[in-house]
């Protein structure tokens, strides 16, 4: 992979590079020529509404929002989409991705951040063909992270610490870790913007900062004892997450969930709650709800058969729970919604937290 100006690609259960179009492979060779004429808008093209625009502008401003939300058909040269020049966050909610900056390929899965900065050679990028995609990504200048982090840099990242210092000409992809319940947080709140028009400006800046600050800072001495804790609890709630999926209709009870996972049932449960933002309980309910409407959108699934396969024994909870996460009753469904649209996770946007428990959420977890 090193020096490859290809696209990472997901074939036969592993990445591949193929060739990319020229003018990609010479994207950063002159970036301040590149930046200039850039515009992303071309890749998004072919999913409408998928790709949306929340605040910002990456040349006026130094920073910009994107919210995204799409299933594509074929594997997706995300990589067209990095600005020039830019350090971009990007926080994942759904789908998997890869990301190479020429010496490293790291893979991002749900519930995960990664930031990289954009140089020479170009970043190669990927997102999987058939699934759906939900993340945010905030792009920042060079000039706004020296403005507000110079002050800060022996406490900053390396990647981060060369593009403040302009330093750094070299592509970068960081390791990935798994978000926590405030940048889950902060995510739902980026949806709902509280202030007047002519405040935005400076709500989202603060947010970028926020988000700066939660993302781009490290210990100077090595990893703190409380940041191998974090990074702990946070793996033990990501293999949680993948037992419940893989078990929906008979997940685990909460003391084998514990033993899974080698650690008692009242600290994984709340050990998951921070990591997450959502009780177990809470995120079973989501898996299945969000499982039984990707089947439904099949049209190969009637509504019983849906909940049955999810693990619902009761249609009436199944149905109000539906109903209460979705906005509609799970038989008309499929008419909103055709096969490989994208599913959303709840009528109120984002949908990183619920909050809300059906007539299912107060049974344990092997029931619906």
């Amino acid at each position: 992979m090193r020096g490859t100006g290809g696209l990472l690609a997901l074939t036969s259960a592993k990445w591949q590079v193929i060739e990319m179009p020229k003018h990609s492979q010479t994207m950063g060779a002159q970036p301040s020529c590149a930046a200039a004429s850039f515009t992303e808008a071309p890749v998004w093209s072919d999913f409408g509404a998928g790709w949306r625009p929340l605040f910002g502008n990456f040349e006026n401003l130094g920073f910009s929002f994107e919210w995204h939300d799409f299933t594509p058909a074929e594997s997706l040269n995300w990589a067209q989409s990095f600005h020039p020049r830019s350090l971009e966050l990007c926080l994942n909610l759904e789908g998997h991705a890869a990301l190479g900056d020429g010496r490293q390929t790291v893979e991002l899965g749900p519930r995960a951040s990664v930031f990289y900065f954009q140089g020479r050679p170009p970043l190669t990028g990927a997102r999987q063909a058939g699934e759906r995609h939900r993340f945010l990504t905030v792009e920042y200048a060079p000039d706004f992270l020296g403005e507000h982090l110079r002050a800060q840099i022996p406490h900053l990242h390396p990647c981060v610490r060369a593009v403040v210092e302009h330093s750094g000409g070299s592509s970068v992809v960081t390791i990935p870790v798994l978000m926590g319940s405030s940048l889950l947080r902060l995510m739902e709140s980026l949806q709902q913007c509280p202030v007047f028009k002519h405040a935005q400006e400076t709500w989202f800046r603060c947010k970028a900062l926020e988000l700066a600050a939660q993302s781009f800072f490290c210990p100077p001495d090595g990893e703190l004892f409380c940041t191998r804790q974090q990074r702990a609890a946070c793996e033990r709630a990501e293999r949680v997450q993948e037992i419940l999926r893989a078990r929906l209709s008979d997940p685990p009870a909460l003391g084998e969930l514990g033993r899974l996972v080698g650690c008692s049932p009242f600290y994984l449960s709340r050990q998951f709650s921070r990591a997450t933002g959502l009780t177990i309980q809470q995120f079973l309910r989501q898996a299945r709800l969000e499982r039984a409407a990707e089947l439904l959108a099949t049209g190969r699934y009637n509504v019983t058969e849906a909940a049955l396969e999810v693990g619902y024994n009761s249609l009436s909870h199944f149905t109000v729970a539906f109903r209460e996460f979705f906005g509609c009753c799970p038989g008309l469904f499929p008419l909103r919604h055709s096969p490989g649209a994208a599913i959303p996770s709840s009528s109120s946007g984002i949908g990183v937290e619920t909050g809300r428990r059906g007539s299912d959420g107060r049974a344990s977890l092997r029931h619906g």
